[in-house]
């Protein structure tokens, strides 16, 4: 479990948190949250020498290895790119509840990052990581704004090969499976 404490991301966050942050201001926040999380998140990707040709000549760079990303939002939780996992919670039990799924189709070659703005109970997050390992993922990461220990835990004693990042880790969970 990574908390990415960089600066800007603590100081967006406490943006996003304020009471009078409007709808607008919020959302292009969390934006900006997610592409400076994404530098530090991917920071371990393999590269590739590959030979190009500049305006000068040839010459040996770097290029990703492998297979594109695939980015992996849980709906309720924003827009996706490639990938779309569907949930919602219910909120008396607390218990996710899987009604979409739609991947490419050689998801076991890709590096998937499921995003998530709230890690608290951990019970999605685990349903959408069990959903990708099923149909053949094997390299999962899990991207949070905020999450609360406990779904930290549950979520690595279930799936301990999902590394997983967060913006911050806050004190606890409540009752009614909010974080606190």
């Amino acid at each position: 479990f990574t908390v990415l404490n960089h600066p800007l991301i603590q100081h967006k966050l406490t943006i996003i948190r304020k009471k009078d942050t409007g709808t607008n201001e919020f959302r292009q926040i969390v934006g900006e949250i997610g592409g400076l999380m994404v530098y530090e998140m991917t920071r371990d990707l393999p590269l590739k020498n590959v030979e190009i040709e500049t305006p000068i000549g040839k010459s040996t760079q770097k290029e990703l290895a492998g297979k594109k990303l695939v980015i992996v939002p849980i709906l309720r939780a924003g827009l996706g790119k490639v990938g779309h996992i569907g949930m919602y919670r219910d909120e008396e039990t607390l218990k996710p509840h899987e009604y979409f799924f739609k991947m490419p189709p050689d998801i076991e070659e890709r590096e998937c990052i499921i995003v998530d703005p709230m890690l608290a109970t951990g019970g999605s997050a685990n349903m959408a990581i069990e959903a990708l390992k099923k149909r053949g993922a094997k390299n999962i990461r899990l991207a949070v704004l905020v999450a609360a220990p406990e779904g930290v835990k549950t979520v690595q004693e279930a799936n301990p090969d999902v590394d997983i990042y967060a913006a911050a880790e806050d004190e606890k969970l409540m009752d009614n499976g909010y974080i606190y």
